[in-house]
C-alpha cells in the first residue's frame, strides 16, 4: 500500500488557508425583542415580513439595550440626509448582524457598527464619505435602465437578452440599491419614481414585446424582488415566458434566498417551482434563481435549505450575484470565505461579483478598477474554475465588462474608457448613435481612491472634469 508524507511545514503559510465551516443559524434570541420567538414563529415567511424593522423605533424594540444611543443618533442623521433607501429589515438579515458580539451595551454597539452587513443594510451617518458622499458623475438611474425601456419596466440592453421589472419592492432594502430611483419607498433625499401600469397590463406588454422580438433568448425576472411578487402571478408571468419559442433561459432574481428564506421555503412556492421547473425541463429552457449574497454572515442553514429545495424543485442553478463594497467584503478573504461557504455549504454557485454602481451617497462602498483587478487576480486558483466569480464594471451604456476588459486607464485622474461590442436592443440606427461601437465609454474610481495630484485636480476643476471626460 501507497503511503505519503504530509508536506513538510516549511513556517510560509498559503495567502488564504481553506478551512471547512460549518453553517449556522445565529440565536435570535438574544436580541431581547426576539426572547421568545419560537422555532416554528422564525421559519415561519408572514412572521418575518409582519415582524420587518422599518424605523429606530422599531429596532429599539428589537435591541432593547444592546444598542448605545450613538447608534440611533448616527442613522437618524443618515436617513434624514444621505439614506437613499428606506429602512426595510427582515429578521432573518437583521439576526446576521454582529451574531457573536457580548450583550453587553459596550461591546455590542461597537460589533454592530462594525459589522460588514450592518455596514450596507443599515448605514449611517458617519459611514458615508465625509468629503465625497457622491461623485459628481454619480446618477440615481446609473445604468440609465430606463433610457432603455421597450415598454414599462423591459430593459433591452443587450442584444439576446432583457431585464423585465415586474415589482417596484423587496423584502428588504440594501443601501447600495442600483434602482434606488425606482425600488423602494420615498426618502428625504429621493422622490422615487412609479410604475404607472398595472401589474398584469405590464406584464401583457412585457410579453407581447418578446413574441414580437425573437431576437430575445434570455428574460431576468426582477424588480425589486421576485419575492414581493404575489406567487400565482409569478407563475402565470413565467408560464407565459415559458410559451414563447424564443426564449431559452429565464432567471428569477430574489435577494429574498438570503434576506427572507422563509419565503422561498413555502409549500406553495415550492411547489409552484416545482410545476414551472417541470414545464422548463420539457421545453429544454434554463431555469435558474439568481440571488444576492455579499458577506459570509448572511449563508446560514436557512438559506443552504433554500437553495436546496429551489434544486429538488427542478430548477437547475442557483446562482449568486454579490457587489464589491468597502468595508463589507472587498478583501480575497472575505470573498474566498464567501464563495467557499455559498458553493461549498449551500449549493449555490458563486457567480458574479459587480462594482458597486455610481449612484448617489455610494462612495464609500465604491472601490477602484485598480483594487477590483487586484482582487480577482487574488481569488484565482482556489475555487474550482467553475465556481470561481468573475469581477465586472457595469459600465453606464456598455455593459457588464470584466474589470481587465478596459480600454485605457488614467490612474491619477481615477477615469477609465470601455468600449461596446453590440448596440442595445433599445437603441435605433441613426446618424446620431451610428457610431456607438466606435465609442469610448467612461468610468470613474471613488475620488478618495486617487493620488493627491488627482484629488486635488477633480477639486479645483470641476468644471473642467465634468466638460472634458465624457467623450
Amino acid at each position: 500500500m501507497l503511503t505519503y508524507q504530509a508536506e513538510p511545514d516549511t513556517g510560509l503559510a498559503q495567502p488564504y488557508e481553506y478551512t471547512r465551516r460549518e453553517l449556522v443559524e445565529p440565536d435570535w434570541r438574544r436580541f431581547p425583542g426576539w426572547a421568545g420567538v419560537t422555532e416554528a414563529q422564525w421559519r415561519d415567511a408572514q412572521w418575518q415580513r409582519a415582524h420587518c424593522v422599518k424605523s429606530a423605533r422599531q429596532l429599539r424594540s428589537v435591541a432593547g439595550d444592546l444598542l448605545a444611543e450613538s447608534f440611533y443618533e448616527d442613522l437618524a442623521a443618515d436617513q434624514q440626509q444621505l439614506a437613499t433607501m428606506s429602512m426595510l429589515l427582515p429578521p432573518q438579515m437583521l439576526n446576521t448582524m454582529a451574531p457573536t458580539a457580548s450583550p453587553s451595551q459596550a461591546a455590542f454597539t461597537e460589533a454592530f457598527f462594525a459589522d460588514p452587513i450592518r455596514r450596507y443594510m443599515l448605514p449611517v451617518r458617519s459611514d458615508r464619505d465625509p468629503v465625497w458622499p457622491s461623485h459628481p458623475h454619480s446618477e440615481r438611474d446609473s445604468l440609465h435602465e430606463a433610457e432603455m425601456w421597450v415598454t414599462e419596466g423591459l430593459t433591452h440592453r443587450y442584444p439576446t437578452k432583457v431585464l423585465a421589472e415586474l415589482v417596484s419592492t423587496c423584502p428588504q432594502y440594501c443601501g447600495h440599491c442600483t434602482r434606488m430611483d425606482l425600488v423602494g419607498n420615498s426618502t428625504p433625499q429621493v422622490q422615487k419614481n412609479k410604475l404607472t401600469l398595472r401589474p398584469a397590463d405590464r406584464q401583457d406588454r412585457i410579453l407581447g414585446y418578446l413574441r414580437a422580438n425573437p431576437g430575445v433568448r434570455d428574460v431576468v425576472v426582477s424588480g425589486g424582488d421576485v419575492a414581493n411578487v404575489p406567487w400565482k402571478q409569478l407563475e402565470a408571468f413565467v408560464a407565459g415566458l415559458l410559451d414563447i419559442e424564443s426564449v431559452r433561459d429565464i432567471r428569477l432574481a430574489t435577494k429574498a434566498l438570503a434576506g427572507l428564506p422563509q419565503h422561498w421555503l413555502q409549500n406553495d412556492v415550492v411547489e409552484g417551482l416545482e410545476r414551472i421547473a417541470r414545464v422548463a425541463e420539457r421545453r429544454g429552457v434554463n431555469l435558474a434563481i439568481h440571488t444576492h449574497v455579499n458577506h459570509v454572515q448572511s449563508v446560514t442553514p436557512l438559506v443552504a435549505e433554500a437553495a436546496r429545495a429551489a434544486l429538488w424543485a427542478g430548477v437547475r442553478d442557483v446562482r449568486n450575484q454579490g457587489v464589491l463594497m468597502r468595508g463589507v467584503n472587498a478583501t480575497s478573504e472575505d470573498l474566498l470565505d464567501l464563495c467557499f461557504a455559498l458553493h461549498g455549504e449551500a449549493n449555490i454557485l458563486p457567480y458574479y461579483f459587480y462594482m458597486c454602481d455610481m449612484i448617489p451617497n455610494a462612495e464609500h462602498w465604491r472601490i477602484a478598477v485598480w483594487e477590483a483587478q487586484e482582487l480577482q487576480h487574488a481569488i484565482m486558483g482556489y475555487l474550482p474554475g467553475y465556481a470561481t466569480p468573475r469581477i465586472v464594471c457595469d459600465v453606464p451604456y456598455v455593459g457588464k465588462r470584466w474589470v481587465h476588459q478596459l480600454d485605457d486607464y488614467d490612474r491619477e485622474l481615477g477615469v477609465s474608457h470601455w468600449t461596446k461590442n453590440y448596440r442595445a436592443g433599445a437603441e435605433r440606427l441613426t446618424a446620431e448613435d451610428a457610431e456607438i461601437l466606435n465609442r469610448r465609454y467612461p468610468f470613474y474610481d471613488p475620488i478618495a481612491t486617487l493620488p493627491e495630484r488627482g484629488q486635488a485636480f477633480w477639486r479645483d476643476n470641476p468644471t473642467w472634469v465634468a466638460n472634458n471626460l465624457l467623450a
